[in-house]
Formats: C-alpha cells, structure tokens, sequence
C-alpha cells in the first residue's frame, strides 16, 4: 500500500480509502467488520463515511468496528444532509454544525475527527459562520482537519481566502468526483488545488459500478446493482464519450490480465494531484478487488490510451486562451538574430 501526504500537511493517508456509504444499507454489521479487517490487512489506514449514510447506521458499525484501532487509523465523516425535521438539523449552521459534530463523535465512539468535510453547498449560510465553527472544532481538538466536497472553484478559493485572512483553520483537503466518465474537474478545480495544496480525496472513482465490467458499452443498467435500483449511481454526470471510455478499459484491463475495477481505480490515481480514491464494496470479494488497484502502474501505452478516449474537450473561456503564449512568443522581434553578419 502507497501512502501519500494530504495536500501541504504532514498527514499521510493510504492511496486507497474505505468508504462505508454501504454500512449499513446493503452491508450488514457482520461483513462490515470483515471489510473493515481486510483493510486493515491490506495497509489502508484511511475510512470514510458521513453523518447521513444509512441513516447513521455507517457511522454507528464503523466506530465498532474501529474499537482498539481507533489510533492507527484516519477517520473522516462529514456534515450538512438532514439529521432530522428541525429546521436546524441540516445545512452548514453554526448550530447544526455543532449538533451534528457531537452525534459523530458518539456514533463513532470517539473523541475526535480526523476530517471533517462540509458536504455540499450550504447558499443559506454564510461561509464566515461555517468557517468559524469549524475552526473552533479544532481548537477545541474534536477535529484534526477541516475539508468540503462539491464546492466549485470559485466557492473553494473565496473559503481559503476567508480563512487565510482571519488566521482560521483552512481546508486542506477536497473531495470530489472523478473516474474515467466524469474528468470535470480537471477544468477548474483540480489546478485551484494544486495551487493551494489541498489534498485530493475522490469519490465514485468506478462511477457507481460502471467501470466493474458489469456493463457494455450501451448499456447503462444491470439488474441486481445500483443501476438497477436507483441508488448511488451517477450515471447523469457520465461525459458523452462514456461508452468509448468503458470500451477502452475492458480492452486494457483483459490485455493487461486486471479487472476492470482495478484498471479504473489505478487510473485515477495515476492523475495529477490525486491523494487516495475512496472504494465502496458491499462484500468482501468486491472490496478485495478494489484494494487490488494499489501496488502496481499502469505500463505507459495503456495509460495513453485512457487518458486520450476519455479526454473531455475544454471549455471557454480555456478553450479560447489556452495556446495564447504562442501568439505572445511569436510576437517577440529581436533584430539582431535576423541581422546579416
């Protein structure tokens, strides 16, 4: 297992994270626990879940599952989905977000949060008031490291600009979208954050099934998976060239002797930037297979091959200024390289 830092801070995260959004869904207590000691086994130190996984469930199995490990280990959950029919049990508050802290940790039988992630836009709230409630969280110790996901770049660089100029706790970490079908945020978010040092923790690098070689090019459900039942599959978000990008990747990953799974999750973490992929498994066999993505390179000529059919076309204004140093470096005169001798 590789471990990288996140962003600029010392932390040092797993390349693969266990994401526990089955907890508790379509995952029992039982094999919960068997996942979670696999990836014990396989090195990860990194997990990942959210106040509003299972109705809580996640949180409440993982923290068990974690009991005399707690310290080995990096645990992240998040806030903002509602908790309940209060007006104040959901969004970014300083009230709920203070509420919300508190129930993690006792779900997750713990004293503190190694990252704490803003889950999605809050527009109703000020991003001083959330800002300042989760730097007070980690003077108070409850929380490590403060991080959002889904922001876009203009949000996430006015929110490090805010803390950076009040001498707050910044984010050091973004969790965003990624897989071979969905390479948006190369555009605008991928350069904010390594501009900046943000760590970059991805969710649904296997675009909610599509990339496990359970599906063909053309055919967007299978019964007996997400697709299937509506759940957790992003399938609105796939870029046009999705099919391609499947096509492609069944040919590496049988060229190459890999599961497709494995191919697609080593792909994105051989992308710039990249600090670790978040997998979520229902089974054992399925979290096996993803932890095998770890320990191994893509050879060059199948890496080509990927990032050139899933390659998204730039958008404006990119699409327009993005060869413009040519126009500045043609423009130069120097006459005394033209002079006769």
């Amino acid at each position: 297992m590789e471990y990288r830092r996140m962003g600029r801070t010392g932390l040092k995260v797993s390349e693969i994270c266990l994401g526990t959004m089955t907890f508790g869904h379509s995952t029992d207590e039982a094999e919960a626990k068997r996942i979670v000691d696999l990836a014990f086994d396989a090195g990860i130190n990194f997990f990942d879940t959210a106040n509003s996984y299972a109705e809580s469930r996640s949180e409440t199995i993982l923290g068990k599952a974690l009991q005399g490990r707690r310290h080995e280990v990096i645990v992240a959950t998040k806030v903002f989905n509602p908790m309940g029919a209060n007006p104040n049990q959901s969004g970014m508050s300083r009230v709920h977000i203070m509420q919300a802290v508190e129930a993690s940790l006792n779900r997750l039988q713990t004293d503190y949060v190694d990252i704490y992630y803003i889950h999605h836009v809050d527009t109703q709230t000020p991003l001083e008031e959330m800002l300042r409630a989760f730097d007070d969280l980690v003077t108070q110790g409850k929380v490590r490291y403060i991080a959002c996901s889904n922001y876009e770049a203009w949000r996430l660089m006015e929110a490090l600009w805010i803390s950076d100029t009040k001498g707050w706790a910044r984010f050091e970490c973004y969790q965003p979208q990624y897989s071979l079908v969905v390479r948006d945020i190369e555009q605008e978010i991928i350069p904010v954050c390594e501009l900046k040092g943000l760590g970059v923790v991805v969710w649904s690098p296997l675009a909610g099934g599509f990339l496990t070689g359970k599906y063909t090019p053309g055919k967007r459900t299978v019964a007996g998976t997400r697709s299937a039942a509506g759940w957790a599959y992003p399938q609105q978000y796939f870029a046009a060239n999705a099919d391609e990008s499947l096509a492609t990747l069944l040919e590496v990953a049988q060229e190459i002797d890999k599961s497709p799974a494995q191919v697609a999750v080593r792909w994105v973490l051989e992308q710039p930037a990249i600090t670790s992929a978040i997998i979520g498994a229902r089974t054992v066999e399925q979290a096996t297979d993803n932890i095998l993505a770890s320990g191994w390179q893509l050879e060059r000529d199948a890496l080509a091959r990927l990032n050139t059919v899933s390659t998204l076309p730039h958008r404006y204004p990119r699409s327009m200024e993005e060869n413009m140093h040519e126009r500045r470096n043609r423009a130069i005169a120097m006459p005394s390289l033209s002079a006769a001798p």
